[in-house]
């Protein structure tokens, strides 16, 4: 990927998570914020609304290095395993441990005596449905490779990313940062793909104006299939 382009990504998920919080962090804390608007306190509303922003933007960070990290270890495992298929099983065994965890953990920690466990599982079902519809949604846009490692990113990804605010166990914090963490995960995971074309397509120009012999060469070389990352 180019660096305008990196530029770009990292611009626009952080947009992603400064309006995502914002907006979600009013709704999420509407009776506590619902004084400011009856009475018109225009001062109090704007400083609510650049913190929001504020931490928006801390959560887009989070998330970006996350996605960079994961970027990382997907080349490694690929390199490890030697196997597409045994680096996605072992993806897979992941994806349910982070997602075992995030049940039992949770429970074992902040269930009060005669608590119910069905609860516990709100939060792991809701991140394996939007973790579900956005690797679907990535195998539409790419093929059916990129299903594991958007599932993979998705769900373990964003648990490491929660981490700060699982151990707390504070509610509007807690899905503050979730919905934040999968609107930003969600953008980047669906954009890399478009990007990377992009910057394919741009050095090809680039090296079109540099060479004019290497025209054919770069439209001999066009990828024959869709990527899956």
């Amino acid at each position: 990927m180019t660096s305008r382009n990196w530029v770009r990504l990292f611009m626009s998920t952080l947009l992603v998570g400064g309006v995502t919080t914002a907006i979600v962090g009013f709704i999420i804390r509407w009776s506590e914020f619902q004084p400011y608007f009856i009475h018109f306190k225009i001062i109090d509303i704007l400083s609510t609304l650049v913190w929001l922003i504020g931490m928006g933007f801390l959560f887009s960070m989070i998330s970006q290095m996350g996605f960079f990290s994961y970027l990382t270890i997907h080349r490694f495992g690929l390199g490890i395993f030697k196997s597409v298929s045994l680096w996605n099983s072992v993806q897979v065994v992941l994806v349910l441990f982070g997602l075992f965890d995030l049940v039992y953990l949770r429970y074992e920690n902040f269930a009060k005596p005669g608590d119910s466990v069905l609860p516990y599982f709100g939060p792991a079902i809701f991140l394996l449905a939007v973790s579900l519809v956005v690797a679907w949604y990535k195998v539409k846009q790419t093929n059916r490779g990129a299903f594991i490692p958007a599932l993979f990113f998705m769900v373990v990804a964003t648990l490491v990313e929660w981490v700060p605010v699982l151990r707390e166990n504070e509610r509007n914090w807690f899905y503050l940062m979730m919905i934040s963490l999968l609107a930003c995960n969600t953008f980047q995971i669906l954009i890399l793909h478009k990007l990377n074309a992009q910057s394919v397509q741009e050095r090809q120009k680039r090296a079109e104006q540099t060479n004019p012999k290497a025209k054919k060469t770069t439209k001999n070389n066009k990828m024959t299939k869709k990527p899956s990352m």
